[in-house]
């Protein structure tokens, strides 16, 4: 193993658009890169010689390959990608690139892309909030959370404040 290869890297399941999904994620988030691209070296069950089969990329600094492997198996929410925020401006631009590119909202800071990876938008004042060790604020910041789908970071300061 040579040290450009991540001891451990997270497979991520594509039909056939893992290529495309690393070129958003490259230009969406920062620490982003496409590192490699494998190709069919020959034609085959699935595909034809050339087609791409594996793309590995950095999301955030995680490193990830994306399989090509067909349609049989999807994305779901046993598995996100969390992301934290430090003000509202950010939470929104993470939020509108992901919702905003053919993906959809959901509960509590959650949504999908348009390939169905979920991705947690998570801002530090619920983090904060949630593990303040004051019991009451936590549960006013939770009760607040419950009630959105993208994280209104103003909404969960006056709900840790009692306001």
């Amino acid at each position: 193993m040579t040290n450009s290869i991540p001891k451990a890297t997270i497979c991520l399941w594509y039909n056939r658009d893992a290529e495309e999904a690393a070129q958003y994620y490259s230009k969406t988030f920062p620490d982003s890169r496409i590192r490699s691209i494998q190709r069919a070296p020959a034609d085959n069950p699935s595909g034809k010689k050339g087609d791409v089969l594996v793309v590995e990329f950095t999301v955030l600094g995680i490193p990830c390959i994306g399989l090509n492997g067909g349609p049989m198996f999807k994305q779901s929410e046993a598995f996100s990608f969390q992301v934290s925020t430090v003000d509202q401006a950010e939470t929104d631009r993470y939020w509108n690139a992901i919702v905003g590119n053919g993906g959809q909202e959901s509960q509590c800071g959650w949504c999908k892309d348009k390939w169905g990876l979920s991705w947690q938008i998570t801002p530090i004042a619920l983090t904060e909030a949630m593990a303040s060790g004051d019991a009451a604020e936590a549960k006013r910041a939770f009760e607040a959370m419950m009630k959105m789908k993208k994280i209104d970071v103003a909404e969960i300061l006056r709900a840790r404040a009692g306001k």
